[in-house]
């Protein structure tokens, strides 16, 4: 009787995923939920942590500045409304 020899198991090895920011991830919630200031600070230090520290979450760093400027440019158009509104309420023009 002839014993074939043990069959030879290659072991395989798979890169570990990069660890995601924190400051990323909270960065773009924020900017979802309206927040102007905040994700656009926190999305500047997600993007210096990622690149110092080779971490994942660019993305989520910078579809949350995105949302952040566009909250900030969204309050600032608010404001000149609003700041323009009282005036003429106030004078009956804007002259």
């Amino acid at each position: 009787m002839s014993h074939s020899p043990a069959p030879q198991y290659v072991p395989v090895y798979v890169a570990a995923q990069p660890r995601t920011n924190g400051l990323a991830i909270a960065s773009f919630i924020l900017g979802l939920c309206g927040f102007a200031l905040i994700p656009v600070v926190m999305g500047h230090v997600a993007l210096s942590q990622i690149r110092s520290r080779g971490e994942g979450g660019s993305a989520f760093a910078i579809v949350g500045l995105i949302l952040g400027y566009i909250g900030c440019a969204g309050y600032l158009l608010l404001a000149i409304f609003l700041l323009g509104g009282a005036v003429f309420l106030t004078t009956g023009s804007f002259g």
